[in-house]
């Protein structure tokens, strides 16, 4: 059965496949906990329960994101724990070896939104509303030896993740880069961009990294 991205859900795309190979390079085994915060259509949650993880948990705010993970799970019979709430609120109180965070990172006018068209990338003046979240919270959460992936646009101030997260007692590296054309999203937010001098006047592509952070044992 093919199962398509309802709308209103973040289908899977290339910042979504490049994390998806920077999960795959991790040693993932029977005992391997996994965080998927912000899963959107469950792509990556499902990578990581394929790949034999003992418990994988699924997070979204969005209440069709969490039908649709649960039921691409269920679908798959994959082992996958779907979760309703605000990025790692739900399970603060748990630890894990692997999160993975793709979170909305497109710097926009205006504040982040709550609900409705754009929740999934709309993050505030600067991009960085969720991602300081991210920073922020991921790192308690991690077991020693555990990993945070982390995926985001060079837009969104790669520099200030890395600082972050260094600055959580994390070993933090970019272990992956691709530049990209701009998608509609970006297409549409070009002029405001080009004229807050985020990008240059005729630029149409972007750099899309993945932060690798580990918890030092």
């Amino acid at each position: 059965m093919v199962f398509k991205t309802p709308p209103g859900v973040y289908a899977p795309q290339d910042d979504t496949w490049l994390l998806t190979e920077a999960l795959l390079r991790e040693d993932i085994t029977a005992d391997t906990t996994v965080l998927d915060v912000g899963t959107g259509s469950g792509t990556l949650a499902l990578a990581a329960a394929d790949r034999g993880a003992a418990r994988v948990t699924a997070i979204d705010v969005s209440p069709l994101a969490v039908g649709a993970t649960w039921l691409r799970a269920r679908l798959k019979g994959l082992p996958v724990r779907v979760l309703q709430g605000d990025l790692l609120t739900p399970v603060a109180d748990r630890r894990f070896d692997l999160i993975l965070a793709n979170p909305p990172y497109v710097p926009v006018p205006g504040r982040p939104i709550r609900r409705g068209r754009g929740l999934a990338w709309r993050a505030g003046t600067d991009g960085r509303a969720v991602l300081d979240r991210i920073c922020r919270d991921a790192p308690p959460l991690l077991r020693p030896g555990g990993v945070l992936l982390l995926v985001h646009s060079g837009l969104s101030g790669p520099d200030r993740t890395l600082e972050q997260l260094t600055g959580a007692g994390l070993r933090a590296t970019v272990s992956d880069r691709r530049t990209i054309p701009f998608g509609p999203v970006l297409r549409e937010q070009a002029p405001w961009l080009e004229a807050q001098g985020l990008i240059a006047p005729g630029e149409t592509k972007e750099e899309l990294v993945v932060i690798r952070a580990e918890r030092r044992t």
